[in-house]
């Protein structure tokens, strides 16, 4: 089996396990995540943030989104701007979000496009990945183009229950050093307390 056909197959079973979740865990979970993303340092001091829309069975990250336009701070939100491409593009409102490639929220064509040099805080998302920060997305390759370009601080976010082991990787896939689930940061595969992330 290649390593294309493991990510196809894990995907598989990964969104079953995805939609078998309960409707209290994920609520939990997703509150944990979204408390713990507002008071990180490197969110705190960042002046430009980008995020993606959590849809479906997804962490939902609008109350993070909210929490960036309301603390002032420069909010991006991904638009697909062709096959495997997307680009951050500024909103002021949650208002200015509609449905775009996928029925997935987005903002308008002419929003103002933020290039990756410019953001200082990204929040990455994941169908599943593993303690040390090996992702498995979706299959889209958004952010397999993406994140060879920034280099700012990013957190990988994904629910403790879909947390793996190990994901297959290729050559593309780059790994994001710092996890986070409802039960705290994983630093390179070890769970760490926030005051030691801090530090």
């Amino acid at each position: 089996m290649t390593i294309a056909e493991e990510k196809r197959a894990l995907r598989k079973k990964l969104r079953a396990m995805e939609k078998s979740l309960s409707p209290d865990y994920r609520e939990r979970s997703e509150r944990a995540v979204v408390a713990a993303l507002s008071s990180m340092e490197a969110y705190r001091n960042a002046e430009s943030v980008c995020c993606f829309v959590g849809t479906g069975a997804e962490i939902d990250t609008r109350p993070f989104l909210q929490d960036a336009l309301s603390s002032g701070k420069r909010l991006c939100v991904p638009l697909c701007a062709g096959r495997g491409v997307m680009q951050m593009r500024r909103v002021r409102s949650l208002d200015d979000l509609s449905p775009g490639a996928a029925g997935i929220p987005e903002p308008p064509p002419d929003a103002e496009t933020a290039p990756p040099s410019a953001i200082d805080f990204l929040v990455v998302p994941c169908l599943a990945c593993d303690r040390r920060g090996n992702r498995l997305g979706r299959g889209g390759g958004y952010y397999d183009r993406f994140l060879p370009e920034y280099g700012g601080a990013a957190v990988l976010i994904c629910r403790e229950a879909l947390l793996q082991d190990s994901v297959p990787t290729e050559t593309f896939d780059l790994r994001v050093p710092l996890v986070l689930s409802e039960r705290g940061f994983y630093r390179d595969g070890r769970l760490t307390t926030w005051a030691l992330f801090e530090k």
